[in-house]
């Protein structure tokens, strides 16, 4: 059978990073086992601080440097980089949570505009540069100018928010800076996959290492500060970007309710081979879409196969894209990584601009399995959705690379890792569809990469059935942790006799994952579904209480109700 490595998939973990992590494993434990003290500490110390900033405010001076400095190390104690974080909050000369995590996010945001250009630099002043690394830097330069975005609209909101406000908008924080660290990742994951010399690789790690750590300082105080201060009877509407009104968000206007409450919406572009539309081919009507659109752009695309690789730009918000059925309207391509495309750039469709809505659409990649890494659809849209689509690929079909995802009654079909990324997102009611690989391959159907603890992302699949899509005999899997903090739950499904007794894979042969994982199956029935000979990782749960299972709900996990009505998408909220 061919080793792991030989078809290790998009810029997967390696087995040195991974040594070096089962270095560390001893270490967190015991950190994690005294987190209950450090949270308390962290409370006192911060309503310490924020007393002690109040009565600086009425002339007792000589406090504040003392409160300032207990805040920051309390609120720096609960971050992965407490050195870091420390150093590069003490001069916000505030104890006040609030303002400590704003001033967290523009030392964030200094760092990261510094090396954002790096890459096109790097490129412009190297011309022998060979081509799988350029196009690796390429991609860099891409992901951090999207990172850069992401990190703009957090610290856009944080601005403008008051601290019931901001407690609100909790879950766009967390989801928007998790983006930012997959982001980061992407870029290596790109580099590794090219095989960039170590020089250009570590010199990037270290010009990334303090937007790395910053960015990580600040998720960590919007997971951990912010939702403590919850609990001092403030009131928090967790329901993101306003109250649901008449089964939509308050801030759907009721023009945009009637369009979205039709089954066919009327375009504002339709695209059709045979002339008969507005344009031929979907990259010209991407190129009639207007940049941050606020309100619905509807494309719809006539029955027909098209051959073409389209793009949907950071800039590119609130598109939605419908066909005549997943079977009829199919986007097609077949870039791969074998003919020297980064994984990245395979897609045959690519989304990053938010809520994005795709229905009665297929995204397909016919590159093949020999060809290994060809994804036929990308998507790095926040709040987007899928619905009614197919996936129809091989290795790595379907990148979810980051944000909130909802896929609702589509068929995704593939080999290797073919459900991936670092998202959170939902699948519910589809049909998951492993094929036969070529001679002496596995499948494994979700490869989950989440590398930082307080990254609010997963995959969870939800009501859905598992059953091959042809004559399957090679070893089949759930899934592997791709990364160290892989978090994965497949619940109330149905799994077909097909799927391996074990369920689930290591990455390296033979070595079991990081005790950080977060793997588990709740309530599957069928008969692949028994979990008696299951595999004994420590971060594998072979079954969940009912409310451990309610947190990678569409309600819990993706905070769907109140964004989800807006596309006229049935769920199940939980």
């Amino acid at each position: 059978m061919d080793t792991v490595k030989s078809f290790k998939g998009y810029g997967k973990v390696d087995e040195r990073e991974d040594a070096d992590f089962r270095s560390k494993t001893r270490k967190r434990l015991i950190i994690l086992s005294i987190s209950a003290v450090v949270l308390i500490a962290l409370i006192v110390g911060v309503v310490a601080g924020t007393i002690a900033h109040s009565k600086n405010k009425n002339g007792n001076s000589g406090e504040a440097p003392a409160a300032t400095s207990a805040a920051i190390k309390s609120i720096c104690s609960v971050t992965e980089y407490p050195n870091s974080c420390v150093s590069s909050l003490s001069s916000s000369n505030s104890a006040d949570p609030q303002t400590i995590f704003q001033f967290s996010l523009s030392v964030a945001m200094d760092s990261l505009e510094k090396i954002s250009n790096f890459p096109a630099e790097y490129i412009s002043r190297n011309n022998d540069l060979d081509a799988p690394t350029k196009q690796a830097l390429q991609v860099c330069s891409a992901v951090l100018s999207d990172a850069v975005e992401s990190l703009n609209d957090t610290i856009g909101v944080v601005s403008v928010s008051d601290r019931k406000q901001l407690l609100s908008v909790a879950d766009d924080l967390k989801t928007w800076l998790s983006t930012v660290i997959t982001d980061h990742e992407t870029c290596f994951d790109a580099l590794d996959e090219a095989g960039t010399n170590a020089t250009l690789v570590n010199e990037i790690r270290s010009l990334t290492k303090n937007s790395t750590e910053f960015v990580s300082n600040s998720l960590a105080i919007a997971s951990k500060v912010l939702g403590l201060l919850g609990d001092f009877k403030i009131p928090v509407h967790r329901r993101l970007l306003g109250e649901l009104e008449a089964g939509f968000p308050a801030w759907v206007g009721a023009a945009e309710r009637r369009l979205l409450q039709e089954s066919r919406p009327k375009p504002d572009l339709t695209v059709a081979k045979d002339g008969s539309g507005d344009v031929t081919t979907l990259k010209e009507a991407v190129g009639k879409i207007k940049k941050k659109n606020k309100t619905r752009f509807v494309i719809y695309v006539k029955a027909g196969v098209y051959v073409e690789n389209v793009l949907l730009e950071k800039a590119h918000w609130n598109v939605m894209i419908y066909g005549d059925g997943a079977a009829a309207t199919v986007v097609s391509g077949s870039k791969n990584f074998v003919d020297g495309t980064p994984t990245f750039d395979t897609a045959t469709f690519a989304v990053a601009g938010k809520g994005f809505i795709a229905r009665d659409i297929g995204f397909k990649n016919t590159a093949g399995a020999a060809k290994h890494q060809a994804v036929a659809l990308r998507s790095g849209s926040d709040q987007s959705v899928f619905h009614r689509c197919s996936f129809d690929a091989f290795q790595d079909t379907l990148y979810a690379h980051s944000n909130r995802q909802f896929y609702r009654d589509c068929n995704v079909t593939g080999t290797i890792d073919f459900i991936f990324g670092n998202s959170a997102v939902v699948f519910q009611n589809c049909n998951i569809m492993p094929r036969q690989p070529m001679s002496n391959q596995f499948v494994t159907i979700t490869a989950q990469g989440k590398k930082d603890p307080n990254q609010n992302t997963g995959i969870s699949i939800q009501r859905c059935v598992m059953n091959p899509f042809d004559r399957l005999t090679a070893p089949t899997y759930l899934g592997r942790p791709w990364k160290d903090f892989s978090t994965t739950v497949i619940m109330q499904s149905q799994i077909g006799g097909f799927l391996s007794p074990l369920g689930w894979i290591s990455w390296v042969s033979k070595v079991d994952p990081p005790n950080t994982i977060f793997y588990a199956e709740y309530q599957n029935t069928g008969p692949g579904s028994s979990t008696a000979n299951r595999v004994k990782w420590a971060g594998y749960k072979s079954t969940l209480t009912a409310g451990q299972a309610s947190k990678y709900t569409v309600d819990s996990f993706i905070q769907g109700p109140a964004w989800l009505p807006a596309s006229n998408v049935a769920f199940d909220s939980t």
